[in-house]
């Protein structure tokens, strides 16, 4: 089956005067009459096309290279679920649970994940293209690079996300908890973080060309800029 272009509404994606932050392009997702998921396991290289995956337990279950399009999964389990190089295409992900769950390469376009409550996630290499991260908390999120355009992360809370090496694009970090992140090697551009409730940056203070800041996230962050350049500060 031909994959289905994109349905997002809106041009975005560009600054409409000089100095303005670009608009994040967001995903308008309108799922289909679902049919409900009566497998007995995930395949390698499944097809779920308009399925629902209704607290359906996935732990330790494997489908590398597995398609889900027009798919809704709600309340599942996805311990140690491996779905390495799967794709995730307008598709929403509701309270979706579980450690270890391995997402590495793996595409993900027009996809909105609402209240997910997740620890040591491998999504590196993974592409993120119209993403919405509502909500939740995200525990050890592994980004490494991985390329992120037009994603927002709103409301949540992510704890040691890492972010080595990756490149974001029109990416809005906005009302949410950012803990310990690692910002090592990425690149930037239109990275919108001044709405961040809390932001504490591990690595890769010096990282941040192409993202803006609000001027007093600048104070705050003043003493590891002054460090990044060798300035002592002293009262």
């Amino acid at each position: 089956m031909t994959e289905r272009g994109s349905r997002s509404g809106g041009r975005g994606g560009r600054a409409g005067a000089k100095g303005a932050v670009a608009v994040v392009r967001r995903p308008e997702i309108r799922l289909p009459p679902l049919v409900a998921y009566e497998g007995e396991g995930l395949e390698p290289d499944g097809d779920y096309d308009g399925v629902a995956f209704d607290e359906v337990d996935l732990a330790d279950e494997a489908g590398p290279g597995a398609r889900f399009m027009d798919c809704e999964l709600r309340g599942c389990a996805l311990d140690r679920t491996e779905l390495p190089r799967a794709r995730f295409l307008d598709s929403v992900l509701t309270d979706v649970r579980g450690v270890g769950t391995n997402l590495a390469g793996a595409s993900l376009r027009d996809v909105e994940i609402v209240d997910a409550r997740l620890g040591g996630t491998q999504l590196h290499g993974a592409v993120l293209e119209r993403v919405v991260v509502r909500g939740g908390k995200i525990d050890y999120l592994n980004l490494r690079t991985a390329r992120l355009k037009d994603v927002v992360f709103e409301g949540c809370v992510l704890s040691e996300p890492d972010f080595g090496e990756a490149q974001l694009t029109r990416v809005e970090f906005r009302d949410c908890v950012v803990r310990r992140a690692d910002f090592n090697a990425v690149r930037m551009e239109s990275v919108d973080l001044r709405t961040v409730a809390e932001l504490d940056i591990a690595r890769g203070v010096d990282r941040l060309a192409g993202a803006v800041i609000s001027p007093t996230q600048l104070m705050e962050l003043a003493p590891a800029f002054a460090a990044q350049i060798g300035v002592r500060v002293e009262a």
